[in-house]
């Protein structure tokens, strides 16, 4: 397989991806993501990011999330996220320092 061709399947794939984590099961909870994937969708923004960056292509958080979500972050959010337990949010301190590293702030 050539390199063209497998960049535009994993393109693919990456799409379907967001599809299904945004259309087809908006209601799993990103959190509940973090704590058992070790990443959500903001993950995959934050990549989408850097992988910009490393391409010499200036993109924000903010406009990264809107670019993976299709619409502004915390419209996505009032629409599909639930306030989240303190057993989630206990739990995703650990995946998060596992997984991304120390929190900042």
């Amino acid at each position: 397989m050539d390199d063209r061709t497998r960049t535009e399947i994993e393109a693919a794939a990456f799409r379907a991806l967001r599809e299904h984590l945004l259309e087809a099961r908006p209601e799993v909870q990103n959190i509940d993501l973090m704590n058992l994937a070790g990443f959500c969708r903001n993950c995959l923004s934050r990549w989408m990011q850097e992988a910009a960056e490393e391409r010499g292509v200036p993109l924000s958080k903010d406009e990264a999330r809107e670019m993976f979500y299709g619409m502004p972050y915390p419209e996505w959010v009032a629409r599909n996220q639930t306030e989240a337990t303190a057993e989630q949010k206990a739990a995703f301190e650990v995946a998060y320092a596992q997984n991304v590293g120390p929190r900042e702030g």
